[in-house]
């Protein structure tokens, strides 16, 4: 297996353990304030770092590296600026912030680049890089 799966399969178990001690922490509190950001955070960073890392695992050599890395590079940005943004969001009482719009942009651009990887093995027998 690349480098880039396993990149992929890692940063989402990191994010999958934060996630799981949050919730446990959360728990041992009975304070689900921040909820919401925690549920982000296992399904932007744990789930669909995932899927992102099980599809690059599966396409092998076909996967158009480049983009792949930048898939890696955009999304782990937007689970590090979008979780902690909005449990400030949520702990402030909903006063909107700019981490929050940045980060789902960063999410929704890492899942363009997902996207465009996807299409890219679909139409070409090899990466195009």
């Amino acid at each position: 297996m690349s480098r880039l799966p396993l990149a992929f399969f890692a940063t989402a178990a990191v994010f999958g353990l934060g996630g799981m001690l949050w919730g446990i922490k959360m728990g041992i509190a009975n304070d689900f304030t921040l909820a919401p950001a925690h549920a982000h955070l296992n399904l932007v960073g744990w789930a669909s770092m995932g899927l992102m890392g099980a599809f690059y695992g599966y396409v092998g050599d076909r996967a158009p590296t480049r983009l792949g890395w930048a898939n890696y590079a955009i999304s782990t940005a937007a689970v590090v600026v979008m979780v902690p943004a909005l449990a400030v969001l949520l702990a402030n009482g909903g006063k909107l912030n700019l981490g929050v719009i940045l980060g789902s942009l960063l999410a929704a651009v890492g899942m363009a680049l997902f996207l465009a990887s996807i299409v890219t093995v679909w139409l070409w027998p090899r990466a195009i890089d």
